[in-house]
């Protein structure tokens, strides 16, 4: 059988040849979404390594309760890294987040990252933005790692009522103001007392994991880390 898969997936690549979304390489059989040297040169953040005290944890001091945080690539708009998140947002790639967030997930592992989480929420769309997009980016990178930590997904715990305008050009204020209000708690019982862990795809100023955490609290004794594949700097 693993022959066989093995051919099909050989003759495939052969046809349609896969490219690796940074460099624009060929991909070998064994390599997915980044090739090899790019995956080597990925600007790795190895916060995975301290996930309660990195500058992304940090990004929520004071103002929501933070047991670890972790991103695995440092993020810049414009590099070829960016290229990632760009591929996976706006050129209907959703398999990028699936296969990128199982990578991230068994990176994470070996610091032992996941002990003691119960359950994962991604970051919700507004109802408007994922019929656009045909996807939520965020839930693509929780399916994978999902797959490898065998974490349940809650996708109706969190709603997002409100269609945010864009946060690339705000700063800290704006972008808090900007997603006030825009998320709602439909299920408190699916996470009263319990540890979730909350995957975006990028983080910047952590306006909109804020907004996120700050419903979720009436839910009482949860406790909440991040996840995320890219950080900006």
């Amino acid at each position: 059988m693993a022959t066989t898969i093995s051919f099909w997936h050989r003759l495939f690549d052969l046809i349609s040849p896969r490219t690796c979304v940074i460099c624009g390489e060929r991909l070998s059989i064994t390599e997915e979404v980044i090739c090899g040297k790019c995956d080597l040169h990925l600007p790795r953040t190895n916060y995975a390594v301290e996930p309660y005290e990195n500058e992304l944890a940090k990004r929520f001091y004071g103002r929501i309760p933070i047991e670890r945080a972790a991103a695995l690539f440092f993020y810049e708009g414009g590099s070829e890294v960016s290229r990632i998140i760009f591929q996976l947002k706006y050129h209907n790639h959703p398999e990028i987040g699936v296969i990128m967030g199982r990578r991230t997930a068994k990176e994470f592992a070996q610091q032992g990252f996941f002990e003691g989480i119960d359950a994962i929420i991604p970051v919700p769309l507004a109802k408007k933005r994922e019929r656009e997009r045909g996807y939520n980016q965020s839930m693509e990178i929780a399916r994978g790692v999902s797959e490898v930590t065998g974490l349940p997904i809650l996708k109706h715990v969190v709603t997002r009522k409100k269609f945010s305008d864009s946060q690339t050009h705000l700063g800290q204020q704006e972008r808090l103001e900007n997603v006030e209000n825009a998320f709602t708690l439909v299920d408190t019982d699916a996470i009263r007392g319990k540890h979730i862990l909350i995957i975006d795809d990028i983080v910047t100023t952590g306006a909109t994991i804020h907004a996120c955490v700050n419903v979720m609290k009436p839910a009482g004794g949860i406790r909440v880390s991040v996840l995320s594949l890219g950080m900006a700097k």
